[in-house]
C-alpha cells in the first residue's frame, strides 16, 4: 500500500490548501489518536511542539481536538524546535510526538511530522495504518482525553543540549554570532551556547509569525555572514525554521556546508576521538567528501535524499554519523534525529580538540565542482530503461574517470529528470552536464529506447 498523504517528511504544503486545512488536521489528529490507543496499552499520552508559523495555533487547536476526540492525553509544548520534541517524546515516555512545522519553507506553508515513542521518526507500517484510519467515521471515544502544557520544556532541552558535550567542556573566549531564521531555536539556541561559556550575538530572533526563514536562516546566509564580518566573531552558526538543520560561517565569512560539517565530526572523531565507524551521506553528497573520508579511511555510504533514509543506512549498518549537504546531521550516539544545536556543538567540540579554527579545518577537505540541469520531461518513467540514456551516462563516466561522477534521478515533486556531474575540473563537468541533458530531452520528448 502506497501513502497517499505522508511524504519522506510527514505532511506538508501550502496552509489552507490540500491537506494543510483545519478539518484534515482534525481528522489526522484523531486517526493517529485511534490507531496509538490500539496499539499501546496503558494511558494514551502524545506531545505537540510547533514552530514560529501564525497557522501553527490553528493547526495545534485542531490536533488537540481530534487526539482528545479519539481518547489520548495531550502534552502542549509550544514552540520548540524540531529535535526537541523526539527528545521530551522520549523522556515523557510518551506513545508520539508531533510537530507542527514546514522546516526551512515561508511562513505560509506548513505541515504536520511525527517521531515514534523512542523519538525517531514513525515507522512504515504506523503511517499506512493511521491513513486506513482516516477513511473511517469519525466516533467519539467513550472516555475522552484531557490537555495539559508543559511549561519547563525548553529548560529541559536545553540542558540535554548542554549534556552531549563532555564534563567540563566550556565554549570561554569564542566569539559566536546565531542565526535563529526567526523560527522554533529563538528561545533556545542562545541559552544553550551562552550558559556553555560563548560570547554570543544573535541575530533573526524575534517570530512575528510571518518572518520565519525570511531572508534568514540556514538557507539565507547572507546576513550571518555580513554580522560575523564586522564583529569580527570567531564563527557564525545559523538554523532553519524548526531547528533540525544548521549551516555554519568562518571567520572569514565564507558558508560551511553539511558535507564539510559531516568531515570535520568525522575527522575529529576518526583522530581523536576512538574511530569513525563510517558516515552516510546521500546521492547529493559532494564526490570531494567521499574522496576525503576516504583518505581518513572513513567508510562511506550513500543513501537516497531525505533524513528517513540516512538514518535507515546508519541503522543498518550500525553507524553514528550521517546527514545532507543542506545541513541536516545526525549525531546518534547522542540523539535519535537530525538536531541542528547538537550538531553544531559536536563541531565546536571537534575544532576545539582539534585545536583549529573552522576555517582551517574545512580546507583539508576540497569539494570538487558540481553542476545539475534540471530537465523537464512528459514522462520520468522511461528514463532509467532508456539506451541512449545509459549509453549516454557510461561514456561520461569513462571520461571522468575516478575522479568524478554521474547522477541522474526523477524528481520526487515534478516531471523533471535531475542530470547531475562531478568532477576535478569545471570545464569538463560543465560540458558533460549539458550534453547529458541534451541527449535526456532529446530522447525523452521522442521515447525512444
Amino acid at each position: 500500500m502506497s501513502r497517499k498523504y505522508f511524504g519522506t517528511d510527514g505532511i506538508r504544503g501550502r496552509v489552507g490548501e490540500g491537506a494543510i486545512t483545519p478539518d484534515f488536521v482534525l481528522r489526522l489528529g484523531w486517526a493517529a489518536g485511534k490507531v496509538l490507543a490500539e496499539r499501546f496499552q496503558g494511558p494514551k499520552r502524545i506531545l505537540i511542539g510547533k514552530d514560529t508559523r501564525t497557522s501553527g495555533y490553528m493547526f495545534e487547536s485542531a490536533l488537540e481536538a481530534g487526539l482528545i476526540n479519539a481518547g489520548v492525553d495531550v502534552w502542549l509544548l509550544g514552540p520548540m524546535p524540531t529535535p526537541a520534541i523526539a527528545y521530551l517524546t522520549r523522556t515523557f515516555q510518551a506513545q508520539a510526538g508531533i510537530v507542527i512545522s514546514a522546516s526551512h519553507n515561508p511562513f505560509y506553508d506548513n505541515g504536520i511530522k511525527f517521531f515514534s515513542a523512542n523519538g525517531s521518526k514513525l515507522p512504515d507500517d504506523m503511517e499506512l495504518a493511521i491513513e486506513e484510519q482516516l477513511n473511517q467515521a469519525m466516533v467519539t471515544a467513550p472516555t475522552l482525553g484531557k490537555a495539559r502544557r508543559i511549561e519547563d520544556a525548553a529548560g529541559r532541552y536545553i540542558e540535554f543540549c548542554k549534556g552531549t558535550l563532555p564534563w567540563g567542556f566550556s565554549l570561554s573566549g569564542l566569539k559566536l554570532v546565531l542565526d535563529c531564521a526567526n523560527g522554533a531555536t529563538y528561545h533556545i539556541a542562545p541559552s544553550v551556547f551562552r550558559e556553555m561559556g560563548a560570547e554570543v550575538d544573535v541575530i533573526a530572533a524575534s517570530p512575528n509569525g510571518e518572518n520565519i526563514n525570511f531572508e534568514c536562516g540556514s538557507t539565507k546566509p547572507e546576513k550571518l555572514q555580513a554580522r560575523v564580518l564586522e564583529l569580527g566573531a570567531d564563527l557564525g552558526i545559523a538554523f532553519d525554521g524548526d531547528g533540525d538543520r544548521v549551516a555554519f560561517v568562518d571567520h572569514k565569512g565564507e558558508l560551511v556546508d553539511g558535507d564539510e560539517i559531516l568531515y570535520l565530526i568525522a575527522s575529529y572523531r576518526q583522530r581523536y576521538a576512538g574511530g569513525c565507524s563510517g558516515v552516510v551521506g546521500t546521492l547529493m553528497s559532494n564526490f570531494g567528501f567521499e574522496k576525503a573520508l576516504q583518505a581518513l579511511e572513513v567508510p562511506f555510504a550513500r543513501a537516497n535524499v531525505g533524513d528517513r533514509y540516512v538514518l535507515e543506512q546508519m541503522q543498518a549498518r550500525g553507524w553514528t554519523l550521517g546527514g545532507e549537504n543542506s545541513g541536516h546531521i545526525v549525531c546518534a550516539d547522542v540523539t535519535t534525529t537530525g538536531d541542528g544545536i547538537v550538531a553544531a556543538l559536536q563541531v565546536l567540540l571537534s575544532l576545539s580538540v582539534m585545536d583549529e579554527s573552522l576555517h582551517v579545518a574545512k580546507q583539508v577537505m576540497r569539494k570538487v565542482p558540481q553542476k545539475m540541469i534540471n530537465v523537464r520531461v512528459a514522462d520520468q518513467t522511461s528514463f532509467a530503461a532508456n539506451s541512449r540514456i545509459s549509453d549516454a551516462v557510461a561514456v561520461a563516466e569513462s571520461e571522468l574517470g575516478d575522479s568524478g561522477r554521474v547522477l541522474l534521478r526523477a524528481s520526487g515533486t515534478e516531471p523533471v529528470i535531475r542530470v547531475m556531474v562531478e568532477g576535478e575540473e569545471l570545464s569538463l563537468v560543465n560540458r558533460l552536464t549539458e550534453e547529458l541533458a541534451a541527449v535526456v530531452e532529446q530522447a525523452l520528448s521522442t521515447g525512444s529506447a
